[in-house]
Order: structure tokens, then sequence, then C-alpha cells
């Protein structure tokens, strides 16, 4: 069995269910995970938004533009009144849910709870066009397979048992259809896997099941070799190792939610991306398959903040680097990149929401600068150190860009610099030569 996760745009439109639906009904038993359409999630948020701030009557406004939107949709995708009239009736029970919040205390939980409807509007809505179209078609209720434990990680004991048994009480279906994205807590209570979360529970599922392939598909093919957006002649990546693929998703590259790699990989299962607008093309396979001596990508992360700390106490001493980290650690913010000297040390983060605080205790142990406003540029590949004279090309090619840090050696995989904002788009035009 295979686990095909697609995005919000992939289930953008009547057409784009359709579309989808042609994919995902291959002759195999699938197990499909679906977003939200696109635009539903942020229409949730804002619906939220204006329960927090007690304005029922704004988030009902919202509500009603909303079920205006997907009854549109179901006149598009039905083509029987029958299952066009189910598909309202389901439709407006849920939005009919989320009107319930106008009248109660709300909180993060009740948030939740609404963030967690869109997922359930489009598997329902593409469970019901199956059956219509004449396929075996079961939902899946994601809210009794996936599980996080007290932690927030996922729990995977409860998630294998859980999804066998789902699989179990319906082994003659033609294809699964899951939620992606949303899961319960330690506690029972309604949470999801952070934006992006539906790669992650198309990789968790794929990893209970043991599934042959897991692929997710996007609106683009596959992952490429640059930023499209900054730089002319990308191409996609055939293959990525999964160490190289979790740096280009860490780093920036938005095709691929970062956590999504690691269940496939610890369970070597492959992960495919593909293109909803373009299936017939090959995509990006990733795997625990090397090509050996390659560089494979460039990827950019913006809204990096610089921080140096400078002391004298640092030379020749011992436990100075442990009271540095110990104090981002206080405020749970996380280091992406480190750099040393005998009386410095230099790291960047990208969430600043206790910068402040930071700076104040890190002062403490020395003279701190910051700089703001910077972007990590990350050059991906199998670049161990026995390769001699990649580390050269990647260097040279930016040789007219300013360059404030560089890290290489944490990973085999990946070399990365930090740049002014106002340099990242140079810099990737220049590394863009590394391909040619």
């Amino acid at each position: 069995m295979k686990v095909l996760k697609f995005g919000g745009t992939s289930v953008g439109s009547a057409q784009r269910f359709k579309d989808v639906a042609k994919l995902i009904c291959d002759g195999n038993q699938n197990l499909v995970v679906l977003s939200a359409m696109s635009g539903t999630t942020n229409t949730l948020v804002e619906i939220s938004d204006y329960f927090y701030k007690k304005n029922p009557v704004g988030a009902l406004e919202v509500i009603n533009a909303l079920e205006k939107k997907y009854l549109n949709t179901t006149k598009e995708l039905y083509a029987a009144d029958e299952t066009r009239q189910e598909a309202e009736v389901e439709i407006k029970k849920l939005l009919n849910y989320i009107r319930t919040f106008s009248k109660s205390i709300f909180t993060l939980f009740e948030e939740k709870i609404i963030l967690a409807q869109g997922e359930m509007l489009s598997t329902t809505m593409m469970n019901i066009y199956l059956k219509e179209i004449g396929v075996k078609s079961v939902l899946l209720p994601a809210l009794e397979m996936v599980k996080t434990d007290k932690n927030g990680e996922p729990d995977n004991v409860y998630i294998r048992e859980n999804i066998a048994k789902q699989l179990q009480l319906n082994p003659d279906a033609e294809i699964y259809i899951t939620q992606g994205y949303i899961c319960r807590n330690f506690y029972g209570e309604i949470d999801n896997l952070q934006r992006g979360g539906s790669d992650y529970t198309a990789s968790l599922l794929g990893a209970a099941i043991d599934a042959e392939e897991v692929q997710i598909w996007t609106d683009i093919d596959g992952m490429h070799n640059n930023d499209p957006r900054f730089v002319e002649g990308t191409k996609p990546v055939r293959n990525l190792h999964f160490e190289e693929a979790a740096e280009l998703a860490y780093f920036g590259a938005k095709i691929l939610h970062p956590t999504c790699v690691l269940p496939a990989k610890l369970s070597n299962i492959p992960v495919r991306l593909l293109n909803t607008m373009d299936p017939t093309a090959p995509g990006t396979l990733i795997s625990n398959e090397t090509e050996h001596g390659k560089i494979k990508a460039v990827a950019a992360k913006d809204g990096i903040t610089a921080i140096k700390i400078k002391s004298g106490r640092m030379l020749l001493a011992y436990g100075f680097m442990r009271k540095v980290f110990e104090i981002f650690e206080s405020y749970q913010t996380p280091v992406d990149l480190v750099t040393t000297s005998e009386v410095g040390v230099s790291v960047t983060i990208d969430k600043t929401k206790h910068l402040e605080e930071i700076v104040n205790d890190l002062k403490k142990l020395g003279t701190v600068t910051v700089e703001k406003d910077m972007v990590i540029i990350c050059v991906v590949g199998d670049l161990y150190h026995e390769y001699v004279g990649l580390q050269a090309i990647v260097v040279n090619a930016l040789k007219d860009v300013p360059v404030r840090m560089v890290s290489y050696g944490g990973s085999n995989y990946n070399i990365s610099f930090l740049v002014n904002k106002d340099d990242k788009i140079k810099a990737l035009q220049a590394l863009q030569s590394i391909f040619e």
C-alpha cells in the first residue's frame, strides 16, 4: 500500500478534486491524506481571531462566506443531486459546529478544534465524490489514529495499533481517506501537527503501515536545485538522500515539511515528491540512497538574527559554551548555526520572541552584538571531506558576496553561509553556476 498526500492547492477547487480522484484511483489500494482546501485554514484562523476578540458577528460573517464557497464547490463537483445534497448536509453540519463557539468562552483549545474542521471538510467531500463515481472509499478518522505524547511528539505505538484497527474494519476498501495535520494530544484533546503537518501525517502513517512509498503531491515538479522565484534555469533534483532533503526543508525549501522526513527515513520508506499539475513528471525521490560527491541544491532561510558573544573569559576556559547554550535553552529558542573562536562564539536564531531577554542574559558573559535581517544560504549535497574540491567550488561561487559566517562539518550534507538579506538574491544566483 502507498500513502498519497495532497496539499491544499491540490484540492483547491472542484476540478482539482476530480483530478486528485483520477490520480488516487490507480487500481491499487491506497491511503490518501488530504489537507484543507487552499485558503480554508487561513479563514479558520480569521474566524478564531474574531472569537478571541469577542466579536461573534464578525466570525459568523466569515463563516457564512466560507459556507457559500463550499456550497458553490459542491455544485461543480457532484453530478447527482443526491450526493450533492449529502455533501451539503455534511458541510453545514461542520460549519454549524464552528458557529456554536460564538456562545462560549474561547481559548486555544477551541481554536484547535476550529482549525481541525478544514481537513474534516475536504476529506468528507472527497469521500462522497469517490462513492458517487463508484469507488469503494472509506473515511478513516485521523483523530482516532494519530496522537501525540506528553512531550508533543507522535506516539508511534498508538498510531501503529490504531491505524491497523481501522484498516481491519474495512479490508475491502479500494481507497482510504484521512485527514492530515490534525491529531489528539496526550490528554485526548483535539490538536494539530503545526503548519505543513499533513506531510508529517503522511510520513507517520506510512511508517505505521510499512508503506511501499509515501507520495507528497504539490503544485511543483519536485524539489528544485535553487529557488525559481529568484533564479532562472532551476531544475528539479531527481534523487535526494533523506539527510539532504531534511537540510533543504529546514533551510527554506517550502515544498516539504522538515519533520516529514524522519519517520520515513527510520522505516526506510522512500518519499516521492510529485506534481498534481503534471502527474507524468518524475518528481523527486527521497531515500537512503546517496549520489556520492555531488552538490544537489541550494536553499535560503529568511528572518535570521545573528548574535555574537566576545569574552576574554572564554580563552582556555571550559564551561563557557555550556553557559551560553543554557541561556537559549531556558528561553526555548533553538540555534541554527554556530561558529567559535578562542575569544568568541557566534550563533544564529530565527525565533526572536525572547531576543531581548536572551541578550540581557548573554551580556553577563561578555560583549554582545546583534545583527538582524540576515539570511542563511544552505548548499546541500554529499559533501564528505574526502571529496576534495567541492567546498572550494561552493566558496569560490560566492567570491563577490559578503559572507558574515560559514558553518561546515556539522553534517556531511550541508555548508551554510550567513549573508545580509540584501545579498540573498545575488548569492542564490551566484551559486546557480555550480550546477551549470
